[in-house]
């Protein structure tokens, strides 16, 4: 299936103010980076993910950047992020990082939207090569209800996720071959949801308990989640802090501090915020808008660790 070409981040502040790069000493060895973006968007677009790359090898000297590309080349890597089983995008994912040479000492992974979660997925399942510190850069952690601005809003894309969400986000089909339904969270039909989803309702514990999930992911050294304020297209916004919908309506929200997946820590991150591994960050703006500035004060400290 063709795609409509749609670039989900607007980073021209990231692109055309630059600044002295920041080096690292030269005795000090530097962890590569794994970045995975999100929809709509691909590996290697020169206005999105291939600024961030270019980006971070600019201010870590010496660093390895890898940027998660699903399918042989870009076009399939757009439409996978539409189109592919998550369990198995997560799996390509493993596998690529597994057979690289440079990353089998650890790696920090930033992840971009949808991709985030993904590499939430990664960390969990794929303990080997190990990750150090994950970066969510406006992740959906406890899914979407709701695609109120999909990127690249003419897209015929966009207006066929509509309707197959509003036609059914868990019956088999829509779960197996649209993305976007695999972390659809419907507040309202709880145990539709945990009996159906393809993919968050699993590595988010909520149909069975995985111990080695909440084992690896707490091997991390830092988890750190980026909410944008003024974000029109992740529906609730508190999912980007791991909050969500309380379960029975679709108007108030809660925390994660408030919801069960803390209280009864079936992921570990009670215990991970109590020792300072969870790292909480807003900015003002839209859905993955900020300045190189922002990025460069707030992200890059956790990458150069």
């Amino acid at each position: 299936m063709a795609v409509l070409f749609v670039c989900v981040l607007s980073l021209s502040s990231l692109l055309f103010v630059r600044g002295s790069p920041l080096h690292l000493p030269k005795d000090n060895e530097t962890t590569p980076v794994v970045i995975w973006h999100g929809m709509g968007d691909s590996c290697c677009n020169p206005l999105s993910m291939g600024a961030i790359k270019k980006m971070l090898e600019e201010q870590i000297s010496g660093v390895y950047v890898v940027s998660l590309m699903i399918g042989k080349n870009v076009v399939e890597d757009t439409e996978n992020g539409f189109f592919m089983d998550v369990n198995e995008q997560v799996a390509v994912a493993c596998q690529t990082l597994a057979r690289d040479p440079k990353l089998q000492r650890g790696y920090n992974a930033m992840g971009f939207s949808q991709g985030a979660q993904f590499l939430r997925g990664v960390a969990q399942r794929c303990p080997n090569p190990p990750m150090k510190t994950l970066v969510s850069v406006g992740g959906q952690h406890q899914g979407v209800y709701g695609l109120p601005k999909c990127p690249g809003e003419s897209s015929k894309i966009c207006d066929f996720i509509r309707k197959a969400l509003n036609s059914g986000a868990y019956s088999d089909w829509v779960q197996k071959h649209l993305v976007q339904a695999q972390y659809w969270h419907d507040p309202l039909n709880d145990d539709l949801y945990k009996n159906h989803s393809l993919f968050l309702a699993d590595i988010n514990q909520e149909r069975v308990l995985n111990e080695t999930y909440k084992k690896n992911l707490q091997r991390l050294e830092k988890f750190v989640m980026v909410k944008f304020l003024q974000d029109s297209v992740v529906d609730p916004v508190d999912t980007e802090w791991f909050g969500f919908l309380k379960t029975g309506q679709a108007e108030e929200t809660e925390t994660l501090q408030e919801s069960a997946i803390y209280k009864e820590d079936r992921l570990g991150l009670a215990a991970m915020d109590a020792i300072g591994k969870l790292v909480f960050l807003k900015t003002e703006g839209d859905h993955l808008q900020f300045s190189r500035q922002w990025f460069t004060e707030n992200l890059l400290p956790f990458l150069r660790l």
